[in-house]
């Protein structure tokens, strides 16, 4: 008798979804609706015996047996898609999935990402955001940014650069407190936090013997947190490619000549040892360092 097998629509719906870890953003791929996807995944539920994600009101988790069979998934789609056609049509686009912090999307990348694209439009790049200080996979990227102390185990990582953290300030928040006129006048501010830029280390060059703040508003976004500067939640530290436009129009004041010089976390390029092999990967680390050193 012949052997039963998962039907594809339902495996690459399942594998779309995991990478997504969400339905709607898998099916909008997939050019279905969520409606549809949810149904080919209760399919392959249905045919493998078990559940392969975890819903909840507000997110999906692949289970621990999906983890598992998402390998092999993952290494049969592969298979088929590699298997040789000498009749088949011409080679489809390159394309280059890239995951980037929000921050360095925003200020960094994407002002400069249109002199790559005009000298290389036969590549289609494709840009993914990631949290920075989590070292998610590269399983589905071909490319990472990362922000953090670079110590990434079993991956190429090449530094891109790094830059001294400054105290800044807005006007209206400084009048609000009386000023400042030393680095000891910040015991009467609000020091805004985040694991991103711990203040710590400022603390240190200032000659300050100071812990680390552990009150007040923390956030974990250098765009965020240089946009809760401005609009005057308190005084914070930043980076001059962050901050230039806004200290230029005067929305944002620099505090003190000390900054540090060597800051503990730095933006890498990451990726598979693997994945520079292929002539667009290399192509767009090349370009990154030369645009970034």
């Amino acid at each position: 008798m012949a052997s039963r097998l998962p039907p594809v629509h339902a495996l690459s719906a399942f594998e779309a979804a995991a990478r997504f870890q969400s339905f709607a953003l898998a099916a909008d791929e997939l050019c279905i609706t969520p409606s549809a996807l949810s149904h080919r995944i209760r399919l392959l539920e249905d045919f493998v015996g078990e559940r392969l994600f975890i819903r909840d009101s507000r997110s999906v988790t692949v289970s621990e047996f999906g983890r598992r069979y998402l390998d092999v998934v993952r290494s049969a789609l592969r298979a088929l898609n590699d298997f040789p056609m000498p009749h088949r049509g011409a080679a489809a686009q390159p394309r280059l999935k890239i995951t980037v912090p929000p921050t360095f999307a925003r200020y960094l990348l994407v002002p400069h990402l249109a002199k790559f694209t005009r000298r290389y439009p036969h590549i289609a790049v494709e840009l993914f955001l990631s949290v920075p200080l989590y070292d998610l996979s590269l399983s589905e990227s071909d490319i990472e940014i990362r922000f953090g102390a670079g110590n990434y185990a079993n991956i190429e990582t090449r530094k891109l650069f790094e830059e001294p953290a400054f105290v800044v300030a807005s006007p209206a928040y400084l009048d609000s407190i009386g000023g400042v006129a030393s680095p000891a006048d910040l015991k009467k501010a609000n020091l805004l936090r985040s694991a991103l830029e711990p203040w710590q280390p400022w603390f240190e060059a200032a000659g300050l013997d100071w812990v680390e703040p552990s009150a007040g508003l923390r956030v974990d976004d250098l765009g965020l947190l240089l946009e809760s500067i401005k609009h005057g939640h308190g005084i914070g530290l930043t980076r001059q490619h962050f901050a230039e436009d806004m200290i230029a129009s005067g929305e944002i004041v620099r505090l003190f000549e000390i900054e540090l010089r060597s800051p503990p976390h730095a933006y890498y390029c990451v990726y598979e040892k693997s994945a520079i092999e292929r002539p667009e990967v290399a192509l767009f680390v090349d370009w990154l360092l030369s645009v970034f050193k």
